[in-house]
C-alpha cells in the first residue's frame, strides 16, 4: 500500500497550520495558547550591547577582559547593536564550516562509534568546563566560550597525528592551535583576544594574554582526559581499576565526579590566589591521569598503528594536491596555480587539513586508488565527493 503523503495526514495538516504563527493584528505567537509575557505593558527598554558592556564593571573581576574597548579586528567593523564583540565571535565560530566539520574529525577513535566523542563534542565539553570556571571566577563568559569553541578548529583529520603528517610540508611545521587562529578561522575576522586564546591554548605555547584564555587551557586538558578515559572504558580498552591512586583519591572513578573535582579545584585555587591555576595536589592528580591516558590509550599499539596509517594517507593526499592544485575547488575558482609551487603546497595542506576523516579517506580510495587494507582500522569510509 502506498504511504499517505505527509501533507494529507492529520499531523501534516497541523504542522502546515503553523506556517504564519498564531494571532492577528500586530503580534503573532508561536503557539495558539501562548501566554508568556515580560510583565510590562509594552514599551520596555531593550538591553543592548552598550548597557551590558557598562554592567561588566559591576559583575566582572578586576582582571577579567572587558568587551568595552576590546574587539580589535584585522578588518574594522561597526559594533553590533545587541551583541558584545566576544558574543559576536562566539556566534561566528558556532556557525562556521570549520566548526561544523569538527563533527567528522577524530578525537581519539577514527570514525567513532555512536557514543564516542568527535572533535566537535570535545569542543562543546571544553566550552562547558571553561564557562563553568569563568562564571564562578567572574571572568568574561562570552570570550571564554568563543575561545573554547574555536580552540580545535585547526585540527586536521585523524587526530593529533595530522600534525605530524602535515608538518613536513610547512617551514614552521603544523600546529593545530596556530593554524586554527591564522588559517581555519581567519575569514571570520575575529577579535585579537579570541584569536590569541585559540592560538595559545596548548600548554606548549606561550601563555594566552587573557585569564579567559588560560581558563580554556585548563578546561581543554580537564575535559579530554575525563572523556577520553570514559570512551576508552566504554570501548573495553581500559578498566577503572587502571586509574592511578592519586586520581581515585582526589577525583574519583567516573567522569562526572572527576569533572566536579577538577572544576571546583580550579575555581578554588584561582579565587584564593588571584591567578588562574590549580592546587598542587590536584594538578599532580591531573598529571597522573594524563600519563595514564598516554600509556593505556594514546600510545597503545593499536593507536600507534592507526596513527601511522593516518600519516601515510594525509601525506599522500597533500602530495597529490600539490602536484595538481587545480583540483582544489578554491584554487580553481581563484584562477589556478602551478603544480609544485610553494603556494600549491600551502593550498594542498589547507585543503587536506580542512577535510573530515571520511572525506579524506574516501578521496584517498577514489582518487589515489589507496589500498583499503591500509586505511585505519574500524573506519567505515565513503568514496566519492
Amino acid at each position: 500500500m502506498e504511504p499517505t503523503p505527509v501533507a494529507q495526514t492529520e499531523r501534516g495538516r497541523r504542522w502546515a497550520a503553523t506556517m504564519a504563527g498564531h494571532g492577528d493584528g500586530s503580534l503573532r505567537t508561536a503557539h495558539v495558547d501562548s501566554s508568556a509575557a515580560l510583565g510590562t505593558d509594552g514599551g520596555a527598554e531593550p538591553l543592548g550591547r552598550r548597557q551590558r558592556e557598562e554592567a561588566e564593571d559591576l559583575v566582572l573581576a578586576p582582571g577579567a577582559t572587558r568587551a568595552s574597548g576590546a574587539g580589535s579586528r584585522a578588518g574594522a567593523e561597526e559594533p553590533d547593536p545587541w551583541r558584545t564583540c566576544f558574543e559576536r565571535d562566539r556566534d561566528r565560530i558556532l556557525h562556521s564550516s570549520a566548526f561544523r566539520r569538527l563533527a567528522g574529525k577524530t578525537q581519539v577513535f577514527v570514525f567513532p562509534a555512536d557514543h564516542q566523542r568527535t572533535r566537535l563534542s570535545h569542543a562543546l565539553e571544553v566550552a562547558q568546563v571553561a564557562t563553568a570556571i569563568a562564571r564562578a571566577c567572574r571572568l568574561n563568559v562570552a570570550l571564554t566560550e568563543a575561545i573554547a569553541l574555536g580552540h580545535d578548529c585547526g585540527h586536521g583529520p585523524g587526530g593529533h597525528m595530522s600534525e605530524d603528517a602535515l608538518g613536513i610540508f610547512l617551514p614552521g611545521g603544523f600546529d593545530h592551535a596556530v593554524w586554527g587562529a591564522d588559517v581555519s578561522l581567519c575569514d571570520l575576522n575575529l577579535c585579537q583576544e579570541t584569536l590569541d586564546g585559540i592560538r595559545n591554548h596548548s600548554w606548549s605555547r606561550p601563555a594566552p594574554s587573557t585569564p579567559e584564555g588560560e581558563v580554556v587551557s585548563w578546561a581543554d586538558r580537564i575535559a579530554y582526559l575525563c572523556h577520553d578515559w570514559e570512551d576508552a572504558v566504554s570501548a573495553g580498552i581500559v578498566t577503572p581499576s587502571l586509574l592511578p591512586g592519586a586520581v581515585l583519591e582526589h577525583c574519583g572513578a567516573t567522569r562526572s565526579v572527576q569533572l566536579r573535582a577538577f572544576i571546583e579545584g580550579t575555581v578554588g585555587a584561582t579565587l584564593r590566589t588571584g591567578r588562574v591555576g590549580m592546587d598542587t595536589d590536584l594538578a599532580e592528580a591531573l598529571a597522573a591521569f594524563r600519563r595514564c591516558n598516554y600509556e593505556h590509550i594514546y600510545l597503545r599499539p593499536a593507536s600507534v598503528t592507526q596513527g601511522t596509517s593516518v600519516v601515510a594517507v594525509l601525506r599522500a593526499l597533500v602530495a597529490h594536491f600539490t602536484d595538481q592544485p587545480n583540483l582544489i575547488p578554491g584554487v580553481r575558482s581563484a584562477g589556478g596555480l602551478a603544480g609544485g609551487s610553494e603556494r600549491a603546497v600551502f593550498e594542498a595542506v589547507a585543503y587536506v587539513a580542512g577535510m573530515t576523516d571520511r572525506f579524506a579517506l574516501g578521496i584517498a580510495v577514489s582518487d589515489l586508488g589507496w589500498d583499503r587494507e591500509r586505511l585505519p582500522r574500524g573506519v567505515d569510509y565513503l568514496t566519492g565527493r
